[in-house]
């Protein structure tokens, strides 16, 4: 595992990318602080998969809305959520 500070890292990126080609690893300095790590790519798997429905689609026509028992303010949900504190 090589380190680089980054304005090494840009004075001499290509070298260090070939670094990487060949299976290493550059963790990215910024004043003696690891901030990154460049790692050779891999290509994943997804683990994505479609499953068939359990019930017809007719059965979602029974299927009914929730009513609050009070009314509901979403814009001051929203905002209290967002907003800094």
């Amino acid at each position: 595992m090589k380190s680089a500070k980054v304005s090494e890292l840009k004075a001499r990126l290509s070298a260090y990318l070939a670094e990487v080609r060949r299976g290493g690893m550059v963790v990215v300095l910024d004043r003696n602080t690891p901030i990154a790590r460049i790692v050779p790519y891999e290509e994943q798997v997804e683990k994505f998969r479609i499953e068939e429905p359990g019930r017809p689609k007719s059965d979602l026509k029974r299927v009914h809305g929730v009513r609050p028992r009070r009314p509901v303010d979403v814009v001051r949900l929203l905002r209290e959520d967002r907003d800094p504190r």
